[in-house]
């Protein structure tokens, strides 16, 4: 058994630093800003004080969603955007003077990361983060907290994913998650590192401006503009949806949290099938869902299930927002942009 795949010890789940919390950032760098996850984060960030520099290798100028994301934080004090490749620009000058670096660039998805576009999966998910920790060592910033995948845990059984299960990442997609985790505990594992690592598993993650490609995003659209929506399988697998204001504030509790060097589950412990999502939105919308089935895609696992318990212990987190709840708000994002676009 390899080290890097090896189940992680109880001592991995969160181990205790010398001192009090390490505090709000005052400073903070956060890559895959024009992302999903990443916007919101920015802008939570910016609205507690904290001064962001926000990195992406999209241009808003030539990316209209990442044009769409970064909206929101252009006028907002405190925002520095810079638009670059982590993998060709230098590093270090980024992350001077950062209290905490917040590392969800990346390239996510399960389906595309089979086949050639596989070399840019290993390029963003592990070679960008090899040189940021790089970096972030030399510098000696307090904190890194790097984005993970609920994906490393694969086929489960339904039963709810410790973080000391052993990983068994079902999609090229996973496994460079599960190496993007692994690097970085490594990188802080060393005697000399004075960057503590918390990786967070996110678990499905949904709400305002999520991903064209995801499934809530898909069926909320198919049921406003009449169209079919495409289900791969039996609408049976489950998955863990966390609304995205609630990994926002585990994601900041991350860095503030006065534990390091831990993997920490980011899901709230309750599952709803696909098939229930659609029904979900044939009461949100007051409308039908379309439904075009197809077989299931290479990488799909049956479930996804987090035990949160960790995330309570380390991080005082709880969800706060429902699938129901944050279903309808995401549906009210994608009306008002649907009106708007007309």
């Amino acid at each position: 058994m390899s080290e890097a795949l090896s189940p992680l010890s109880d001592e991995h789940l969160g181990t205790p630093l010398s001192g009090a919390s390490l505090g709000r950032p005052r400073r903070a760098v956060v890559t895959g800003t024009a992302g999903f996850i990443g916007s919101h984060l920015a802008l939570a960030l910016l609205q507690y004080g904290v001064t962001v520099i926000g990195v992406d290798r999209r241009d808003a100028g030539a990316d209209h969603i990442a044009a769409a994301n970064l909206a929101v934080l252009h006028d907002q004090p405190g925002f520095i955007s810079i638009t670059a490749d982590l993998l060709t620009c230098a590093v270090e000058p980024l992350l001077l003077d950062a209290d905490a670096v917040f590392h969800l660039a990346g390239i996510p998805g399960v389906r595309p990361s089979w086949g050639p576009q596989f070399g840019d999966y290993v390029a963003c998910n592990i070679l960008a983060t090899q040189r940021i920790m790089e970096a972030a060592t030399r510098l000696r910033v307090p904190r890194l907290v790097v984005a993970s995948s609920s994906s490393v845990y694969g086929a489960t059984g339904g039963t709810p994913s410790r973080e000391t299960d052993h990983p068994r990442p079902a999609s090229p997609y996973a496994v460079t998650k599960l190496a993007e985790e692994q690097l970085c505990l490594a990188h802080a594992a060393r005697p000399d590192c004075a960057t503590s690592v918390v990786a967070l598993r996110y678990f499905t993650v949904f709400g305002p401006r999520q991903r064209e490609d995801m499934f809530i995003h898909r069926v909320l659209t198919a049921a406003l503009e009449g169209r079919v929506v495409r289900l791969f399988g039996d609408g049976n697998q489950r998955r863990d949806f966390t609304y995205v204001t609630d990994v926002v504030a585990a994601t900041i509790a991350a860095a503030t949290a006065p534990a390091g060097n831990s993997v920490i589950n980011v899901g709230g412990g309750t599952t709803t099938s696909l098939n229930e999502v659609i029904d979900i939105a044939r009461r949100l919308t007051g409308e039908p869902v379309l439904v075009e089935t197809a077989s299931t895609r290479n990488g799909d696992v049956p479930a996804t299930h987090a035990d949160p318990r960790t995330a309570r212990r380390l991080l005082s987190w709880h969800p706060h927002i429902d699938l129901i709840t944050g279903m309808a708000a995401q549906l009210d994002w994608l009306a008002s942009h649907q009106h708007a676009a007309a």
